[in-house]
C-alpha cells in the first residue's frame, strides 16, 4: 500500500496536522492497514477528530460500496467511506431513507457511526448508531463482525467511539420507509426565545429544526425560524446548480454588521405568517451542500464550532448561553437550536434529552475565550459538547460531561492495547487517560 503525507484539517480548517494517508481501494487492504492508524473519511467533523499529527491513517472515501440490500426490509450493507447523500439519493426514489441523516451528505457511514450522529428527528427518532444492525470491523486477522447481540460491550463503545476500537470496515443499516420523493416544509419565524422553545416542544412533525439569529439581543434576544418537515410524493422542484467558494474569502466578510444584516434579511425572507414549501429531500437535509467548500467563507484562519446539548430544565442556562453569544459580535450566520430525545446508543454518544445548540465562530482572537466559557456553563449545567464539533474543550472536563468515560476506556484499550487507532482530539482531551 502507498503512502502518501499530506497537510489536512478539519472541516473548520482551524487545526491542521501533517500524516502520512492510505487509500484503500479493496475490502482485502484493510487487513494490512488495520495496524497502521486510525481511520478517517470525508473529514467533516469541524476540529481535530480526524487528525493524526505525524501519524498515519487510512482514509476510507474509495471504500464506498454499497454492498445489498433487501428492498422488503430495508436493510443495507454498505462500506464505511459511502456517504450518507448518496445513499439517501440513491434509496429514496424507492421508497427507503437513513433512518437518521446529519447535516451534510457528505458524512461518511463510519464517521456517522464512529460519532453516533443525530439529525433533525432525534426527538422521535434517536441517533444513528440504534440503527445500524451489525458492524464490520477490520483486525490484522481479517474482518470481525460485531452486533448489539453478540458482542455488545464492542460494539457499544464502537457506537460514538471516535473509531478507537478499530477501522470500521462495512456495516449494515436499518433504512426507514419513507415516501420520499419530496419534503413539505413548513417555516414560521419565531419572534424571540420563549416563544423558539415553545414552538420546538409543541412541533409534531418528523423532522424539525430552528434557524436562531446568534445576533438578536433584547426583547428578540433568540427569534429565528422554526422548519418543520415531513416526506412525501409529487414533483420534484428543480433543484438549483451547486455553487463553489472559490477562495478564501477576506476578514470583512462575516464582520458583526455584515452578519447582522445577512441575519436581518434571512429572517424576513419566510412571511409574518409562515409558508409551506415543497422541496428536494436533500435541500431540506443537507441545506449547506449547496455551496462546495463554504467553509472557505470564514477566511484562512477557519472557524471553531460551539455545540452543546443541556438538559430539558436548563432552560435559563441556555438563555445565559444565547444572551453571551449574541452580546460577543462573534456570531456567524450559522446557528441552529433543536429540541433532542433521549436516544444514543453508545458510551460516549453526544445526544441527551434536552436543548442542543450550534453556533459556529470565525477564528479570531476572542472566539477561543469565548467558546471556552460556553463549555464551562455548559459543565455547570450537566450538559456536554460534541466531539464531532470541538476544538477547544478542556480534559479536566470530559468525566463530567460524560459518565460513562472509564466504561469506555476499558473496553479500548482491550481492543486496542498499542493505541494505534488515537488521534489528536483523543490525545488532546486525554480520552484514553495517561500513555
Amino acid at each position: 500500500m502507498r503512502w502518501k503525507t499530506a497537510e489536512i484539517s478539519g472541516w473548520g480548517r482551524a487545526i491542521r496536522a501533517r500524516t502520512d494517508l492510505a487509500r484503500p481501494e479493496r475490502q482485502r487492504d484493510l487487513a494490512a492497514l488495520a495496524a497502521e492508524g486510525p481511520a478517517c473519511g470525508m473529514r467533516r467533523s469541524y476540529g481535530d477528530a480526524a487528525l493524526n499529527a505525524g501519524g498515519r491513517a487510512v482514509e476510507m472515501t474509495r471504500l464506498d460500496r454499497m454492498l445489498s440490500f433487501d428492498a422488503e426490509t430495508g436493510l443495507l450493507e454498505v462500506e464505511a467511506g459511502a456517504r450518507i447523500g448518496e445513499i439517501a439519493a440513491a434509496l429514496a426514489p424507492g421508497g427507503w431513507l437513513p433512518a437518521v441523516m446529519p447535516g451534510t451528505g457528505f458524512a461518511t457511514v463510519g464517521g456517522c457511526i464512529g460519532m453516533d450522529v443525530h439529525g433533525k428527528n432525534h426527538h422521535g427518532d434517536g441517533s444513528f448508531g440504534q440503527h445500524v444492525a451489525a458492524l464490520t470491523l477490520a483486525t490484522p486477522d481479517g474482518p470481525r463482525r460485531i452486533t448489539p447481540r453478540t458482542e455488545p460491550e464492542l460494539f457499544r463503545a464502537t457506537i460514538g467511539g471516535l473509531g478507537q476500537t478499530g477501522i470500521i470496515a462495512s456495516a449494515e443499516l436499518q433504512l426507514t420507509p419513507k415516501a420520499s420523493d419530496v419534503i413539505m416544509v413548513t417555516e414560521r419565524r419565531v419572534e424571540d426565545f420563549d416563544e423558539h422553545v415553545a414552538t420546538l416542544e409543541a412541533a409534531q412533525a418528523t423532522y424539525v429544526v430552528g434557524w436562531i439569529d446568534a445576533t438578536a439581543r433584547g426583547r428578540s434576544l433568540g427569534r429565528g425560524i422554526v422548519e418543520e418537515g415531513e416526506t412525501g410524493r409529487g414533483l420534484v422542484p428543480k433543484r438549483g446548480k451547486a455553487r463553489r467558494v472559490p477562495l478564501d474569502a477576506p476578514g470583512w466578510a462575516l464582520s458583526a454588521p455584515v452578519v447582522r444584516v445577512f441575519n436581518e434579511l434571512y429572517y424576513l425572507r419566510v412571511p409574518a405568517a409562515g409558508r409551506t414549501l415543497v422541496k428536494p429531500i436533500g435541500d431540506f437535509f443537507f441545506p449547506l451542500d449547496r455551496i462546495h467548500d463554504w467553509n472557505r467563507l470564514y477566511g484562512k484562519r477557519g472557524f471553531h464550532q460551539f455545540q452543546c446539548v443541556l438538559p430539558l430544565g436548563c432552560l435559563a442556562e441556555l438563555r445565559a448561553i444565547v444572551e453571551a453569544v449574541a452580546t460577543s459580535g462573534l456570531a456567524s450566520p450559522l446557528a441552529v437550536l433543536k429540541r433532542m430525545g433521549p436516544g444514543r446508543a453508545g458510551h460516549l454518544s453526544f445526544p441527551m434529552e434536552g436543548w442542543t445548540l450550534a453556533v459556529d465562530f470565525p477564528n479570531r482572537t476572542a472566539a477561543a475565550p469565548l467558546i471556552r466559557r460556553l463549555i464551562g456553563k455548559t459543565v455547570e449545567a450537566g450538559g456536554r459538547i460534541y466531539f464531532a464539533k470541538d476544538s477547544l474543550a478542556d480534559p479536566a472536563q470530559m468525566a463530567a460531561m460524560y459518565p460513562e468515560l472509564d466504561d469506555w476506556r476499558r473496553i479500548v484499550d482491550a481492543a486496542d492495547p498499542e493505541r494505534r487507532m488515537t488521534t489528536d482530539l483523543v490525545r488532546r482531551l486525554a480520552l484514553r487517560g495517561a500513555a
